[in-house]
């Protein structure tokens, strides 16, 4: 009885402190301070790292980079600006490297002197350094830039052709093969090289000439890297013939005095990337897939021996992604980060034993790296509390966090918090659902739903901050996020179950949740919408054809024809996995074609799309809103002119979770909107 009153008076308080804040809103998500950029100090007794938030007023970044005890004590800011970011250490601690905006308004790599406090400028190509890295012995930086390859280097010959195409009479791309764009621009003939700057001279050389080009990564994945020596570089790259459809891309080695690269992972006919040499020179560690032409065959951590040149996976038995990691000290071991179950736990792998611990668990954490004491550093954040910095002690199996820049802004405002939710989905197998409650929750009442489909189609959420999760739960709606079949973090068999069956066990997943989630009590099953993005907009559009569930859909970056997709994507490599082949030679088109399901379209639906993504192309949304319409069925179309397959944070992100928030309160009856849409695209609201 005592232990059950005090449980209560517990809950009681809760809710009392949880009262006293408020909900949040659209540009609270915008005074967030963000930690990345996390490194130890060659002695291990410092830690620098970058912290910035936005400004939905001045559009700009508040950014500054620190310098702290390993405990969190003492931060300093040493750089502080509004384009500084990606801090790494000098060899020998004396200095911190960063990135930074030139007076010629180009991006380049600085030094940070601690002992003077002063910096300095390395380098002044005109193309600009954005993704560089110093060499150990500190007289290189190798970085990318795109050239057009019969210029090499030379920058200001590039930069002359690009200004005299981009103000010439004639405004036209030609192609000769795929692929002439990607993501969100037009190669036009340019290529990404490997550029070497020597830091003594100031001379930058080309170290990969030719037509061939470093591998694109969006989300910014190792893509090249020093030997401890300073002598090698090795880098990413594709050199099959077909680009569009491979995802063959090899680790190369190149010397700093430049020559002929050599391949190492040539036997391997699927992907090989994110290259990191341990300290003592001995081995390359990278991920690899086994698959050709999947990009998302299970990511495997290997090992290429620089001795005797042959390599070998050493997570043979682990079946989920591995996906960050770093060497330890004595490089005996590898600790990385991977997706399982609704979470990014770390994890220890000992080299000589192949025996793999969970080290980190219940985390969703980035960015991880360890001391020889045994402590782990990373950036994490759950459903309900922002990003920072933490410490875990693994003697004492303790975390403290050590960055509290957000901690104001949390006690202002009530960042909800995630519950987890297992229910049997298709085929019998288990299914995870976040749901997150709205402000000033009351059990008793009911409230309307919004149900997210994750987008990929191959990912997973996580008990990790977003702001959706937390502005929608603010307007008054409760919120739930499935890990359907085709999500990571289950073994790789449930993962690739979604591959030639997009229809198939993910839409049975959706309406299991629905019909779970519309038992809650506190769920109003009369109000329910759903939401998703690029795939999870696919099964918004396949939703459209085939349930009366929803009261209203929304669709952003969705495939709505996929024979047509095929012929306007540019990674041609995923639908031909993903459906089979090609239009004209694989059913599969067909079967899971939203757009033939026309005749059944009757849900008031929003589509948000991109006019330069071209990986889902803004026509697919231009020919579903022409179907809506044609039909009488309420709809709206917002087409963002600028952006690709992911709207601009601080430009149209904003516009985005206001529209979802006006569309949802005309169909579900939640809070209104705190601005009309229209008014944001005529930039005529003061934030």
């Amino acid at each position: 009885m005592k232990k059950t009153i005090l449980i209560a008076l517990a809950a009681i308080a809760c809710l009392s402190t949880t009262a006293q804040k408020r909900a949040v809103t659209i540009p609270d998500v915008y005074r967030i301070t963000s930690v990345s950029g996390v490194g130890l100090s060659p002695d291990g007794k410092q830690l620098v790292y970058s912290a910035g938030n936005t400004s939905l007023k001045t559009l700009k970044s508040d950014r500054r980079i620190v310098v702290a005890k390993t405990d969190g004590t003492g931060a300093t800011d040493i750089v502080t600006g509004e384009n500084c970011y990606g801090p790494a250490w000098s060899a020998d601690g004396r200095e911190i490297y960063y990135f930074d905006m030139a007076p010629d308004t180009t991006m380049q790599m600085f030094a940070y002197r601690l002992e003077s406090k002063q910096s300095r400028q390395l380098t002044t190509y005109k193309l600009g350094v954005a993704d560089g890295i110093v060499s150990p012995d500190g007289r290189f930086v190798a970085f990318s830039a795109e050239v057009y390859p019969e210029f090499g280097a030379d920058a200001q010959r590039t930069i002359d052709r690009r200004n005299k195409k981009d103000t010439g009479r004639v405004q036209a791309h030609i192609a000769d093969s795929l692929l002439y764009r990607h993501w969100t621009q037009y190669s036009d003939g340019r290529v990404t090289h490997l550029m070497l700057c020597d830091l003594n001279t100031g001379v930058v050389r080309d170290l990969t000439p030719g037509n061939q080009t470093l591998l694109f990564t969006p989300s910014g994945d190792r893509l090249f890297t020093f030997s401890p020596d300073s002598r090698e570089l090795c880098y990413v790259s594709n050199h099959d013939r077909h680009p569009e459809a491979s995802t063959n891309a090899d680790l190369w080695l190149v010397s700093v005095d430049g020559g002929k690269a050599r391949n190492i992972t040539a036997a391997n006919k699927a992907w090989d990337g994110t290259p990191l040499y341990s300290s003592d020179g001995r081995y390359i560690a990278y991920r690899c897939q086994a698959t050709p032409g999947y990009e998302s065959d299970c990511f495997k951590l290997a090992l290429y021996d620089r001795q005797n040149g042959t390599s070998r996976i050493v997570t043979p038995g682990f079946d989920d992604w591995v996906e960050d990691f770093a060497w330890s000290q004595d490089c005996s071991k590898i600790y990385f980060t991977a997706d399982v179950r609704g979470y990014m736990p770390i994890y220890e792998l000992t080299l000589a034993t192949g025996k793999i611990t969970r080290q980190v668990a219940n985390v969703a954490a980035s960015a991880a790296l360890t001391d020889s004491k045994g402590n782990f550093y990373f950036t994490s954040s759950t459903t309900g509390k922002p990003n920072a910095l933490y410490r875990y002690e693994a003697k004492k199996k303790r975390t403290t966090q050590l960055t509290h820049y957000n901690d104001a802004l949390e006690a202002e405002v009530d960042f909800r918090p995630s519950e987890e939710l297992w229910i049997k989905g298709a085929a019998g197998d288990s299914m995870e659902i976040f749901i997150v409650k709205p402000h000033n929750f009351d059990p008793n009442k009911r409230y309307p739903l919004v149900m997210n489909v994750h987008g990929g189609p191959q990912m997973q959420w996580m008990n990790s901050f977003r702001a959706d999760w937390q502005v929608y739960p603010g307007a008054g709606y409760v919120v739930a996020y499935p890990n359907p079949h085709g999500s990571t973090g289950r073994g790789q068999a449930y993962c690739a179950a979604i591959s030639r069956d997009w229809g198939g066990k993910v839409y049975e997943d959706v309406m299991l949740a629905a019909d779970t989630l519309a038992k809650l009590s506190y769920v109003d099953p009369d109000r329910m919408a759903c939401m998703g993005w690029s795939y999870g907009g696919y099964m918004m559009n396949w939703l459209q054809g085939h349930t009366k569930r929803f009261k209203c859909l929304a669709s952003m970056m969705g495939l709505y024809d996929t024979p047509s997709m095929w012929g306007t994507t540019e990674e041609l490599w995923f639908p031909n996995h993903e459906f089979g082949g090609q239009p004209w030679n694989s059913d599969l088109y067909q079967k899971w074609n939203p757009s033939a399901s026309v005749k059944n379209f009757s849900t008031p639906t929003l589509i948000l799309t991109g006019e330069r993504d071209y990986r889902v192309s803004y026509t697919q949304s231009l020919q579903y809103f022409n179907a809506l319409q044609t039909l009488g069925v309420p709809s709206r179309l917002i087409v963002f002119s600028n952006d690709g397959h992911w709207p601009s944070n601080m430009r149209s992100m904003p516009v985005y979770y206001n529209a979802h928030l006006e569309w949802f309160h005309q169909w579900l009856g939640g809070d209104p909107a705190p601005w009309r849409t229209q008014d944001m695209i005529n930039n005529e609201v003061e934030y």
